[in-house]
């Protein structure tokens, strides 16, 4: 009896019954009934309705977990097989590395290789992908309370996009380093062919696109800003496991959901002046930008309105304070040249920093192991680039062979 079982709540304990029921006579295969059976299971083929099962892990917790069917291990190319009888017929569930598959025995007792499913067998793998899919909805509560179970501990890998999120960033930033070049590149020539006539000149910079290449250079630098701090949102949270701040699924969730004040100093430490200069920076910037852009890009500084007054025009920002949410005064504009500089002013000194390590693995494939917090090996790859690098290769080492299911 699996461990897990005995844990479950007694609510959920009684779905047990009802999801054997809609299994309507697929039940265990038990030992072998003839000297045969092994080798025609061996010998099996893939019946057509294996493409209709439900994904792998909720068949596997299903059968395995939830309902303990037994099931054989490993094995070349197969990560586990349950052997089940159906209408007293020997049939097989085996997640190999090309899939899911229900496993049709091959009957002939000769037999040295497989052969197509029968007709009766194809028949009968319809029926079985319908109860299996079936039974898989019936035990979702199940399914539910085994999640819930995981994330309270660290037997969990973390998804790592980081690179994939910081690749955006830098496709951004690219494209606005050539349009400010270009913008200046126009500039150099109205300059060097100035009219001595205003309306001339201003016919010129017209003519040249130069105003309407400076918005867009705008709009691709803010493009690139938000990028940033989407990276930062999921960067912070591996950091922050890397460091051993955060150990199990339950404080990467709340992580996850918090904002990004808390997952800057939840990854770094503000009381180094290092970065405490940086989180400043940072923090002006992320709070310019989402004023422009929740409050409907009415401007820069959150400026929505504006009156007449004896000083002229006057405008009427929206603030952030919940008292009144109104204001003369506000932020000053972000500069979108500015803040790539302070963006990039930022990452020179993380990668240059004593968290260095940190780049290797948010750059890499690997996901984010939360049992390596628990026994000291993130705390040890931290040590030195070198480290976090050998065990990178190691955990991508590990991917690869389940990735081909070589055991």
């Amino acid at each position: 009896m699996d461990e897990k079982a005995e844990e479950i709540p007694e609510d959920i304990s009684k779905l047990r019954q009802k999801v054997l029921d809609a299994l309507d006579g697929i039940e265990p295969a038990g030992k072998p009934r003839s000297n045969h059976e092994p080798t025609a299971l061996m010998l099996s083929s893939t019946t057509r309705a294996s493409k209709r099962l439900p994904p792998y892990y909720l068949v596997y917790f299903l059968l395995v977990d939830f309902l303990q069917f037994p099931r054989m291990g490993a094995w070349e190319k197969s990560a586990w097989t349950v052997p089940f009888r159906y209408k007293d017929r020997l049939y097989a569930i085996e997640h190999q590395k090309m899939g899911l598959r229900i496993c049709a025995p091959n009957e002939d007792p000769d037999a040295r290789i497989s052969a197509r499913p029968t007709e009766q067998q194809e028949a009968d793998s319809d029926l079985i992908a319908n109860k299996i899919r079936k039974a898989v909805d019936l035990a979702r509560p199940y399914f539910d309370w085994r999640a819930k179970q995981e994330a309270k501990g660290n037997r969990l890998n973390v998804a790592n996009h980081s690179k994939w999120l910081f690749d955006r960033y830098l496709y951004f930033k690219d494209i606005f380093i050539e349009q400010q070049a270009e913008a200046e590149n126009k500039r150099a020539e109205l300059r060097q062919g100035k009219d001595s006539s205003d309306l001339l000149s201003l016919q010129r910079v017209f003519n040249s696109g130069l105003l309407e290449l400076t918005s867009q250079s705008d709009w691709i630098a803010q493009a690139a800003v938000d990028a940033f701090f989407s990276w930062t949102e999921h960067a912070f949270i591996h950091v922050a496991i890397l460091r051993g701040r955060i150990e199990n699924g339950h404080q990467v969730a709340e992580l996850a959901s918090a904002n990004w004040k808390e997952k800057f100093r939840e990854a770094l430490d503000l009381d180094d002046s290092y970065f405490k200069k940086h989180y400043d920076k940072l923090l002006i910037l992320r709070i310019q930008m989402r004023n422009f852009m929740a409050h409907g890009a009415f401007g820069k500084r959150g400026e929505a309105f504006s009156f007449h007054s004896g000083a002229g025009a006057v405008p009427v920002l929206l603030s952030e304070s919940e008292t009144n949410c109104y204001s003369l005064d506000g932020a000053p504009e972000f500069d979108e040249a500015e803040a790539i500089k302070n963006i990039d002013s930022f990452l020179d000194d993380f990668w240059s920093s004593k968290f260095s390590p940190v780049k290797l693995h948010l750059f890499s494939n690997v996901p984010s192991i939360l049992t390596f917090v628990a026994d000291s090996t993130y705390s040890k790859a931290m040590r030195s680039d070198k480290a976090m690098s050998e065990l990178i290769e190691y955990i991508e080492s590990r991917m690869d062979a389940a990735t081909n299911m070589d055991w």
